[in-house]
């Protein structure tokens, strides 16, 4: 897992255009034509941070490229664990969870309103999400945060007694079992691994 939280990724026009596969100047005109976002340095080059050029491929229907996805990961905060389960009756969730998952940051979130704020805020690289939270259409829910880049794409367990219509990443049961989410932790920390090697 990547330590110490979020690192901000910025490229230069150049290595947009290669990631791209066009040349330098044409990335340089999607900047000025204002189709890709950017900054200027103060010696008046262009740079560009991860999420918006994630978003312009998006935009496009570009195929992410195995850096890109790499960016992806690296806007999300992938040792933040977002717990969204609502009134569970198990006040002590999450110091057991903090106790299971000692390498993360656990943040909670009671409501759909919260939710949205510490997604947004906090850009958690994991979200355990009740399913059965009310007030929301769960599956759009999942589907405009994994769709969307400026959420950083975490991964979402979601825990029910039913499957979504838009998947999540993972799915648990019903009550919650400790150990079951310990595994599907160490799963995705696998699969995060190997797409960050690859």
């Amino acid at each position: 897992m990547i330590k110490g939280g979020r690192r901000v990724r910025i490229f230069s026009a150049l290595e947009v255009a290669n990631i791209c596969g066009v040349v330098n100047q044409t990335a340089i005109n999607w900047i000025r034509n204002g189709h890709l976002k950017a900054f200027t340095t103060p010696g008046g080059q262009y740079r560009i941070y991860a999420k918006d050029l994630a978003a312009f491929l998006d935009q496009r229907g570009m195929s992410a490229s195995g850096e890109i996805l790499h960016v992806m990961m690296e806007n999300a905060n992938w040792n933040i664990f977002l717990l969204a389960v609502g009134q569970t009756g198990d006040d002590a969730l999450k110091a057991k969870i903090e106790r299971l998952l000692p390498e993360y940051i656990i943040i909670e979130a009671m409501d759909w309103f919260e939710i949205g704020r510490k997604l947004t805020e906090e850009k958690p690289g994991f979200v355990l999400l009740n399913a059965e939270l009310p007030g929301a259409n769960t599956s759009r829910f999942i589907r405009t945060v994994k769709e969307d880049p400026f959420f950083g794409k975490p991964n979402i367990l979601l825990l029910t007694d039913h499957r979504a219509d838009y998947p999540p990443d993972m799915v648990l049961d019903k009550p919650l079992e400790l150990e079951k989410l310990e595994a599907a932790m160490k799963f995705l920390e696998r699969q995060f691994d190997t797409a960050v090697i690859a």
